[in-house]
């Protein structure tokens, strides 16, 4: 895991240095993807007030999403990059509802937690290291949650001739199985909104 996090972070701290905190500087092809995203993962939101954990945060733009359509939310994010922790605390400064963290390990138990895009980047690891780090990683996320887990993957049913073999694309019916038998009775997979990706949803009952 430590190697894991590691090269995920050098990789993601090159990006932010390149492209500064935009949509590029996290990995996404433009803004208007990364909103739709962001819309995907919030669909997981059921009750307001609410608290939300987003891991693997980058510069925080999720919670200038989150300002745009509301404004009774405590958000908390978390990133193994250093400069990106450094980048979104700068950016959210001037916002209480807004706390960055060094470590999932720091953040506290949240009605919601929520990840984007921290399953695709793989670069030299292994199809089962991987998954046995996304498995990790979505027990974590779901320990720290109280109503409920949203994440998002790139898709195997993507067109070959796009796929890249740092990338990891994950299998939606695989995801959904271990979900349903391992988190949550109240699973779902959205794969209708028209990027090459699936968006987890993991609810939980009432708390």
């Amino acid at each position: 895991m430590h190697d894991i996090h590691r090269q995920v972070a050098d990789y993601y701290s090159r990006k932010l240095r390149e492209h500064g905190a935009t949509a590029r500087g996290v990995d996404w092809n433009s803004p208007e993807s990364q909103r739709n995203r962001f819309r995907q993962l919030a669909r997981i939101i059921d009750r307001r007030p609410f608290s939300i954990l987003d891991v693997g945060c980058g510069y925080g733009a999720f919670a200038d999403d989150l300002r745009e359509s509301e404004s009774d939310f405590q958000y908390f994010g978390s990133d193994i990059s250093e400069d990106m922790i450094v980048a979104a605390r700068d950016r959210h400064a001037g916002d209480p509802r807004v706390t960055i963290v060094r470590s999932l390990d720091d953040a506290p138990a949240c009605d919601y937690v929520v990840a984007s895009g921290i399953f695709n980047v793989r670069l030299s690891t292994d199809d089962a290291a991987w998954w046995e780090y996304i498995v990790e990683t979505l027990r974590t996320m779901d320990a720290k949650s109280r109503r409920g887990v949203a994440a998002n993957f790139l898709t195997s049913y993507s067109d070959p001739e796009y796929m890249r073999d740092y990338l990891y694309y994950a299998d939606p019916r695989v995801v959904f199985d271990w979900a349903k038998r391992n988190l949550s009775k109240q699973v779902a997979v959205l794969h209708d909104y028209g990027l090459y990706e699936f968006t987890l949803l993991v609810r939980k009952g009432e708390a």
